[in-house]
């Protein structure tokens, strides 16, 4: 089984998806003249100053559900395994999918609140690339296709999200508090389904209040104790950036055999990260009550910069200037060293270790535990942003039919449904915390890998209403008034949501018309 997945997942995540995943993000920047650079002053603004309604959560809530998703085991695990299997100059080209992405979140993130609607079963917002794939070209010849491609992009959702990339969340958790404290993996497990279930069961609105309690406090939490210690290795800092450059182009002796490998484990890491194109930013993004689509878009696309160019960053640093690093030839722990740092035990894995072995460079034997904790905080977060995801698309697959009873259960067709997808995530949990981490990690690279080609080619192709909407929200900038949405005034069919609101207040006008 671990071979056929292997196999699986090498053709998934060939040099085709590395260099579309770049390719995109050149050509989004370029269309949307680098919004990712222009507007970062607006980025700002808007996560402090957002709108929220009973079926729709603030701009703040949808950046920090988003990066719920974004920031897990990805920023410390992920980053540690990017620089053992690519060398330093992985960490260049995750900066490079970082900044590129960005302006690939804004157009994905911009598509998802355009067509938004309001869930039939609970009232709340809905959205995501299963939304605008089936609906953006709904009134043209080629609308059946599309639906199709969107039921596709849903299923696979459901699948990764709920099935395996919650494993890999849980066994980087189970790994990090089984080397800090001795605890089994089994009560790791057991102890994340029950803190899980109490919290996706309570819907979106609990779902929002913990992540923007959580991930922002432990994310600068995690950032300072990581600038601290590279502070007190401030020497290393000019040798480490000219390595990870140097590197990252093949112009490094010691890592120039494996510059494909800097580059392959930077773009999959970096997209495992942030991801950016993946098509999972614009569930949260579609969730938040704004006046204008193009708010959320500049919103998330800062989560982007949040995750890989500050924390990743800050995992990368610190796992270079204390030396906890070790890079393997043939992109496996099996293949032979070819540079190390020094402070490794010869025996430690590759993942979470590395992180925590720095750490305790600071605090000497607490470094485990700050890093476990940090992971716990992570992953439970990223587990309850999969779920929501999961959950998005099992309401779109439904529809309508969500809401029709089914007596001989005692529920609707939607209720049902949504405790089996709870039933399914809480089992991949428990599994994923006793398995192997790489057993663990393959699935979640199968997962990821999928949805990112189904979206970015979505994207590419549904992407001018993103443009429309960025020009229509900078003009109205600069006309010095709050931006409205307005889809019929701009020539975008198919956002119905919108079409019922008011283009004069924003507000909206006939709430029963937005499923």
């Amino acid at each position: 089984m671990t071979e056929f997945l292997n196999t699986i997942n090498s053709y998934i995540w060939s040099n085709a998806l590395v260099y579309l995943c770049l390719a995109a993000g050149v050509y989004f920047s370029i269309r949307s003249r680098f919004v990712q650079v222009r507007q970062i002053p607006e980025m700002f603004r808007l996560m402090v100053r957002g709108e929220k309604s009973p079926a729709g959560v603030s701009s703040f809530q949808a950046l920090t559900m988003s990066l719920a998703g974004r920031v897990g085991t990805g920023n410390i695990a992920g980053v540690a395994t990017a620089i053992a299997f690519g060398g330093p100059g992985a960490m260049f080209w995750m900066w490079m999918v970082a900044f590129l992405g960005a302006s690939t979140s804004f157009v994905e993130c911009t598509l998802g609140q355009i067509y938004k609607i309001r869930d039939p079963l609970t009232g709340e917002y809905r959205g995501g690339p299963a939304y605008y794939l089936s609906r953006a070209w709904a009134h043209t010849a080629a609308a059946p296709a599309f639906k199709v491609y969107g039921f596709v992009f849903a299923a696979v959702t459901m699948l990764a999200c709920g099935l395996l990339l919650p494993s890999v969340q849980s066994n980087s958790m189970a790994v990090a508090m089984n080397n800090a404290w001795g605890i089994s993996e089994w009560w790791v497990a057991i102890g994340t389904v029950i803190v899980l279930a109490f919290i996706i069961i309570g819907g979106v609105k609990r779902i929002a209040t913990f992540a923007s309690i959580v991930v922002p406090f432990m994310a600068i939490v995690y950032i300072l104790l990581s600038l601290i210690i590279v502070v007190m290795n401030a020497g290393e800092v000019a040798g480490i950036i000219g390595t990870i450059f140097s590197s990252a182009f093949g112009l490094d002796s010691a890592f120039g055999a494996i510059v494909g490998s800097a580059v392959m484990w930077g773009v999959k890491r970096g997209i495992y990260s942030n991801e950016a194109g993946q098509g999972t930013g614009p569930h949260a993004a579609a969730a938040a009550e704004v006046s204008h689509p193009a708010k959320q878009g500049l919103v998330q696309a800062f989560a982007v910069y949040v995750d890989t160019l500050f924390i990743c960053s800050a995992t990368g640093f610190l796992i270079l200037s204390t030396g906890a690093y070790r890079v393997f030839e043939g992109e496996t722990a099996d293949g032979a060293v070819i540079a190390e740092g020094g402070l490794l035990p010869a025996d430690v894995a590759v993942g979470p270790t590395f992180v925590q072995t720095g750490f305790d460079t600071l605090w000497s034997g607490a470094g485990s535990s700050f890093v476990a904790i940090s992971l716990l905080f992570f992953c439970l977060t990223t587990l309850i942003a999969y779920y929501y995801m999961a959950e998005t698309n099992l309401r779109f697959v439904l529809g309508t039919h969500s809401t029709v009873n089914v007596p001989v259960i005692r529920g609707t067709v939607g209720s049902n449904a949504t405790l089996l997808l709870q039933a399914l995530v809480l089992v991949s949990v428990a599994l994923g915390a006793v398995s192997t981490a790489s057993e663990a990690w393959t699935l979640g690279d199968i997962g990821v890998g999928l949805m990112a080609w189904l979206n970015i080619i979505g994207i590419l192709i549904l992407q001018q209403p993103a443009y429309k909407a960025l020009r229509d929200y900078e003009k109205q900038q600069k006309e010095g008034v709050n931006p409205i949405f307005d889809p019929v005034a701009l020539g975008i069919p198919n956002a119905t949501f919108w079409e019922t609101r008011d283009p004069l207040t924003g507000k909206e006008r006939i709430s029963s018309a937005n499923t």
